[in-house]
């Protein structure tokens, strides 16, 4: 028998911050819809967080595809389910100057880190706001909030992810549904390794990633607590309130020097 009845969506559900995201709420009973693009890693997963005692459906789908950013919409709508909690964590970069960089892996970028956001935030803030309930959690970054140099399409969709959901909570700002920015700094996923990024300076010390266990904590409770936004961890705090005061073209410069590739 199901104790609670409540569904959570996790979107890139299967490593990284999406899985320990995953795993506290499955702690707190919430029944899980997984999206990730590899079936098998989708089921294993599921057989984990089943044993908490929940419903785990999965849907596989490549959200590098805005038609599978609907589909997966129409999925969950032709079953029934309710979405209570909306977690938008799948992301990803490209790592490289903007003008040597392949267009449309670019694009793909642009379509998975904004476009699949937009549509399935737009199907659920509906749903959500017609019953007038609900959360939504969206992986934001400390890049948010600064130029990044050999990483420029990556900064500038998480900085629209920030921007976006600052704005659709001041919209919903009178009803019961919050609106949550999570902004990471770097974390030790295989985030750096998707986007090509192992020679980058700023991923050789691997002691001074962030726990993505710790990031998803610093998320999950600020979800839970309904507020605007989060940035996971004392140092990225810091960097943030400094790249407050400095100008824009300055970090842009300090960012350029900690990204380029070890070989420069």
């Amino acid at each position: 028998m199901l104790i609670n009845k409540n569904y959570a969506l996790i979107t890139g559900a299967t490593s990284g911050i999406g899985y320990e995201l995953a795993k506290l709420f499955a702690k707190d009973k919430y029944n899980l819809v997984i999206v990730g693009r590899n079936q098998s890693e989708l089921d294993t997963k599921a057989q984990e967080f089943r044993s908490f005692g929940i419903e785990v459906i999965t849907s596989a789908k490549d959200l590098f595809k805005r038609k599978e950013a609907f589909s997966l919409c129409e999925e969950i709508r032709a079953k029934g389910i309710q979405v209570d909690v909306l977690v938008n964590n799948a992301g990803q970069g490209a790592y490289g100057l903007f003008k040597d960089n392949d267009l449309e892996k670019e694009l793909g970028i642009i379509d998975l880190n904004i476009a699949s956001l937009i549509i399935i935030t737009k199907h659920f803030v509906q749903e959500m706001t017609a019953r007038n309930s609900g959360k939504i959690l969206n992986l934001a970054s400390i890049a948010s909030e600064i130029p990044g140099p050999w990483q420029a399409v990556y900064h500038a969709t998480k900085a629209f992810v920030l921007s976006f959901s600052e704005a659709l909570r001041s919209e919903l700002k009178d009803t019961e549904i919050t609106v949550t920015a999570l902004q990471p700094g770097a974390t030790n996923t295989d985030f750096f390794n998707k986007a090509g990024m192992q020679e980058s300076k700023a991923v050789q010390d691997k002691e001074a990633l962030s726990d993505p266990t710790d990031v998803a904590k610093d998320g999950y409770d600020a979800l839970m607590a309904g507020k605007d936004k989060v940035v996971s961890g004392f140092k990225n705090k810091v960097q943030v309130a400094l790249g407050n005061i400095t100008p824009d073209t300055m970090l842009a410069d300090q960012t350029k020097k900690q990204q380029e590739p070890i070989t420069k």
